[in-house]
């Protein structure tokens, strides 16, 4: 049975930090940022904001135009790895602030691929006939985690969230087909076990190896397309476009020519947004949706610290 994404929408915070904040703070200048991840500003939480309330900012952006009643929903998934709450999670207080009483609600964490994990778990329900409209919300808080003194990872982090609603009915007769998720766990690579870590009492988060994470995120994002296109009976190269995990501009490139494919069908928002977690994939393409036009196939791709990999195939 096919899934649509009926809605697909963004919240990113007012603050913006620009590269020259770092300068004091960890003694990196705008320069140097720049050159080496493509990142010029990044998104902030305000003081009153966190991981359930720019969830729910992203669920309220796309009330006014939802095709269905909210309150129909029977599945909240959430998707991230920096909660405001590890009991009040944002899927259970996006069921509170619209009262969404028949829902089932849980929370997933996967580092980076948290998002594309989700969307999987949803697709899961629906294929046992356990949900018949799904809301998955990726929301990443990461600056109430960073350390911005850190001069290896201090200044990449952005905040924001992504609301995405999903039925087996194509309201619009233009919504998105989700056409293959695929996942996989990747702790047995590399240097997966100290690449990168968020420890809430000891230093927030890190990424002591990132050169390990950029070879391998290289490696197993185009590995992760390959395989929801070859399920597809097409290949990267036939995608229209791709929205990569945020992480590292250099790193978009680096797959722009490992698979021939020209920068320009990238889906980026990183230059202004800096790395956004877990929704990053998804944020790309809200904000770059007036590109996309029907008929196009879309490629979604994650890696994800720890390690794990994920893709998502979309047909417009």
């Amino acid at each position: 049975m096919e899934l649509y994404i009926n809605k697909l929408t963004h919240y990113l915070p007012e603050n913006i930090v620009p590269n020259s904040y770092f300068k004091e703070v960890n003694g990196l200048d705008d320069d140097w940022i720049y050159s080496r991840t493509g990142i010029k500003t990044r998104s902030k939480a305000g003081a009153e904001e966190n991981t359930n309330t720019m969830g729910i900012q992203a669920v309220e952006l796309a009330v006014p135009t939802l095709p269905f009643p909210i309150e129909e929903i029977d599945l909240i998934i959430a998707a991230t790895y920096s909660p405001y709450d590890t009991v009040a999670t944002v899927a259970h207080m996006v069921q509170r602030r619209y009262h969404i009483e028949n829902a089932q609600c849980l929370s997933v964490s996967a580092a980076c691929s948290s998002f594309i994990n989700a969307m999987e778990i949803a697709q899961g329900y629906f294929a046992m006939g356990k949900a018949t409209k799904a809301l998955v919300i990726g929301s990443e808080h990461n600056s109430a985690y960073a350390n911005e003194t850190d001069p290896q990872s201090g200044h990449l982090w952005g905040d924001g969230a992504v609301a995405v609603f999903i039925s087996h009915k194509n309201y619009s007769g233009n919504d998105p087909r989700i056409v293959d998720i695929h996942t996989r766990g990747l702790g047995h690579i590399g240097k997966a076990d100290e690449a990168v870590f968020l420890r809430p009492r000891n230093g927030g988060i890190g990424m002591p190896e990132g050169r390990d994470v950029f070879v391998n995120a290289c490696h197993y994002m185009v590995e992760a397309l390959e395989q929801v296109t070859r399920n597809y009976g097409k290949t990267v190269q036939d995608l229209n476009w791709i929205s990569s995990h945020q992480a590292n501009q250099r790193i978009i490139k680096t797959i722009a020519k490992q698979t021939d494919i020209p920068e320009e069908r990238f889906l980026m928002n990183i230059e202004q947004r800096g790395n956004t977690g877990s929704p990053s994939c998804a944020i790309s393409l809200s904000e770059n949706l007036d590109k996309v036009k029907p008929g196009d196939l879309v490629g979604l791709a994650v890696f994800g610290g720890g390690y794990s990999c994920g893709a998502m195939l979309l047909q417009f």
